[in-house]
């Protein structure tokens, strides 16, 4: 019986996860054409199949929501698809914003029975 749980454990462990990527790993918050913003420049990937949507947010150091503007905060992004997008935060919550991550969106009308969510997080430079 020991046997065959540290086979299944094994076969899970070998199985392939895929994900979303977004990079840059530290995106680096630049002066924006905007008095008073900052933009961080963004570029996602999808290799999730069963994945269309993908959500954006900041985050303090705790995970705490900080205000931030993009053009959609909810993207839809194909199979193998890319996308760039500007994130831009108010220069007065600078030292606030600590992440900034992206969770893939799971449809309640999907075929796919897809189970996990995955999210991934770049931490700002200098922080």
């Amino acid at each position: 019986m020991k046997v065959l749980k540290y086979f299944i454990v094994g076969l899970l462990l070998a199985l392939p996860v895929q994900a979303h990527e977004m990079v840059p790993t530290y995106p680096r918050l630049e002066v924006s054409h905007v008095d008073g913003l900052l933009k961080a420049t963004m570029k996602m990937f999808n290799k999730r199949a069963d994945v269309e949507y993908y959500e954006v947010g900041v985050f303090d150091k705790d995970f705490n929501p900080v205000p931030f503007v993009t053009a959609y905060n909810v993207f839809k992004l194909e199979y193998l698809g890319h996308v760039t997008f500007d994130i831009y935060i108010r220069a007065q919550d600078r030292n606030r914003a600590v992440y900034v991550c992206s969770k893939s969106k799971i449809r309640k009308d999907s075929n796919t029975k897809t189970a996990i969510s995955s999210k991934i997080c770049s931490k700002f430079k200098d922080r």
